[in-house]
């Protein structure tokens, strides 16, 4: 029998036998391919400048715009729309052996990535394509890693090892930024290779090393609920994609008719899904999960920090690239890897604060380190949005590490709690809930936050490219024209750290007599134009980013003072599970405001399981 079966445990080869040394294995393993699919998730923020010259496309056409966004927004779409799916499946088929599937899925498209040799709109497709390719490969490593984390380690042992596993989630997000700009601008298809034998080394090293310890439910697939969920999330983060193009005469798409549709129809959709989950016997999603305050709550703040979080990413890209390393004097070409490197501290601050706060959770209880950790995220916030658009670098830097810290703070004790909170043959479904959380609302923030900032920029952006223009000797009327350019162009070309003037005025303008072309094109005149404009729109999306902190603070102190874990050892716990294979109401009828699953017990702050003699043991 295969090391990924997922037989029942048997003497010989239960986690019990040697139980130090498997966690530890599925730790590791676990953490890899988070790394992956999180550093993939956002290597091509910094790297898309690269990779649009290398396949010869003009990502400032408005023609190719739909090639922008589906880049940058395929791979976290797809992951969102399947994530929950893959965690049932795993529960039904075994969580080491869809792991161990998604390492391979991820393996081949990688693969494939890394060769591409088509150019224009067929190298954008094929990159497309490819990267939904890796986002169901990614759906596989986000739905089941958590689960198979909380399988091998004692209840008393989680918080320590989801909040390793939660540093690779956020933590990678950051690192793929450090990555992609570095490797972009050597080789563009580096950006691709990086994976591949990284992904290679998970396939093997799952397959013979990891084990199905957890408990299966035999069951079938709702596909009806899978259907209806996947066409609600992609009508509505379709609807986001397009609504970020200019429509008639408005700056962005909102009223078309067809992003109206997508968002109507998507929420229409998602209504019937819930309604649907509510009748039939085996849903893909569990719904009476939520009846769990500490696993609702726990979700929502994590719904919160990573709206805010997703929209941070862009926010300091756009910053950094568009207007403050070209006004101080790094070529444009040169952008995408420096902006990487000064935004380390945010990096540093995670994987600092991350495994500690972890570890201190097991300890003393989650509530007060995640409500911490998302008010300081917050403050950290209302701090950058408050320090002038030229900053000095070691404020800028410590702020950074401030929020990496912070966000550090909350994430694994959230995530300990949350899965603290699962029956153990639900755990799949339930850690792929909050990958769900985490992906939708990171693509949700996308669109979000650059609408904040193009209206901020359509509003005074027009007057300022008309009188920076015609002061450098641009004649008014083509000034004139320029200026109306739509806000998101502009706001494209920051994001790429792109100098959009030479396209915009063409050789014959810039050949006129008087038009001070050195300066036109120099790396500080177009960052100089959008920067008052620019600051406008992101002072209200880092209090908007703030105002979602402080409310997922709240959700997370409304978790209660007690954590839900099942006590004693994981042979006790893998013995319940297979107890209650085919009792698909995991939660009594009319549970109490506690929300106590059949099976758990409520261990109060500042207790935690013992793994040896399964019971709770009060610290201090």
């Amino acid at each position: 029998m295969s090391p990924s079966s997922g037989a029942p445990v048997s003497d010989a080869t239960s986690p019990s036998t040697h139980p130090d040394r498997y966690k530890w294995i599925a730790l590791s393993n676990t953490t890899l391919g988070i790394l992956l699919a999180t550093i993939n998730g956002s290597i091509l923020l910094i790297a898309l400048p690269n990779i649009f010259r290398g396949i010869r496309l003009n990502p400032l056409a408005p023609s190719n715009t739909p090639y922008f966004l589906w880049i940058l927004t395929g791979f976290l779409l797809v992951t969102s729309v399947l994530v929950v799916s893959f965690g049932r499946v795993g529960d039904i088929f075994g969580r080491v052996r869809m792991f161990t599937l998604g390492f391979a899925i991820f393996t081949v498209f990688s693969i494939l990535l890394s060769v591409t040799w088509l150019t224009g709109t067929s190298g954008a497709l094929w990159i497309i394509v490819m990267r939904v390719g890796q986002g169901i490969g990614g759906a596989f490593l986000f739905a089941n890693s958590n689960a198979i984390l909380t399988d091998a380690f004692p209840a008393n042992e989680r918080g320590l090892a989801l909040g390793i596993n939660g540093v690779a989630a956020i933590g990678g997000s950051f690192m793929g930024l450090v990555i992609g700009g570095v490797l972009a601008p050597i080789e563009w298809h580096l950006v691709f290779l990086v994976s591949v034998p990284v992904s290679l080394l998970g396939t093997f090293w799952s397959y013979f090393k990891l084990r199905d310890n957890g408990a299966r439910t035999p069951s079938r697939i709702d596909w009806v609920g899978n259907f209806s969920f996947a066409i609600g999330l992609i009508s509505i983060l379709t609807g986001i994609v397009y609504g970020l193009q200019p429509y008639g005469g408005h700056p962005m798409g909102w009223t078309s008719p067809f992003v109206l549709s997508c968002l109507i129809g998507g929420v229409a959709v998602l209504i019937g899904f819930v309604l649907i989950e509510r009748r039939v016997t085996e849903p893909m999603f569990q719904l009476s999960l939520f009846t769990s305050r500490g696993f609702a709550m726990g979700n929502l703040a994590t719904l919160c920090l990573s709206l805010a979080r997703g929209g941070l990413q862009f926010i300091l890209i756009i910053w950094l690239q568009g207007i403050w390393l070209p006004q101080h004097g790094y070529d444009f070409a040169q952008t995408p890897l420096w902006a990487g490197i000064y935004m380390i501290p945010l990096t540093i601050g995670f994987l600092i604060a991350g495994p500690v706060s972890g570890r201190l959770a097991d300890r003393h209880g989650a509530r007060n380190f995640a409500t911490v950790g998302l008010v300081l995220t917050g403050v950290s916030l209302v701090g950058l949005q408050a320090i002038p658009i030229d900053f000095p670098y070691p404020l800028f830097a410590a702020l950074l590490l401030l929020v990496g810290l912070s966000m550090g703070l909350f994430a694994a004790p959230n995530s300990s709690a949350v899965m603290n909170s699962l029956p153990a043959n639900r755990r799949g479904a339930g850690g792929a809930m909050l990958n769900t959380f985490q992906n939708s609302a990171s693509v949700l923030s996308i669109g979000f936050f650059f609408t904040v900032i193009a209206l901020g920029l359509s509003s005074s952006l027009p007057s300022s490219l008309l009188t920076g223009l015609t002061h450098q000797g641009v004649p008014l009327a083509q000034a004139t024209t320029i200026s109306h350019i739509p806000a998101i162009g502009s706001l494209f070309s920051a994001f790429l750290g792109i100098n959009p003037v030479q396209q915009m005025l063409g050789p014959q303008v810039l050949a006129l007599p008087g038009v001070h072309s050195q300066v036109l094109l120099g790396h500080s005149f177009f960052p100089s134009l959008i920067e008052t404009p620019f600051a406008n729109g992101l002072h209200m999306a880092f209090l908007v980013a703030a105002a979602l902190c402080f409310l997922g603070a709240v959700f997370s102190w409304m978790r209660g003072p007690g954590v839900q874990v099942h006590p004693g050892t994981l042979r006790d716990e893998v013995a319940e599970g297979y107890a209650s294979v085919g009792d698909v109401a995991m939660v009594e009828a009319g549970a109490g405001a506690e929300g106590d699953f059949v099976g758990t017990s409520v261990v109060a702050e500042g207790e935690r399981s013992d793994s040896r003699g399964g019971e709770s043991a009060t610290k201090g």
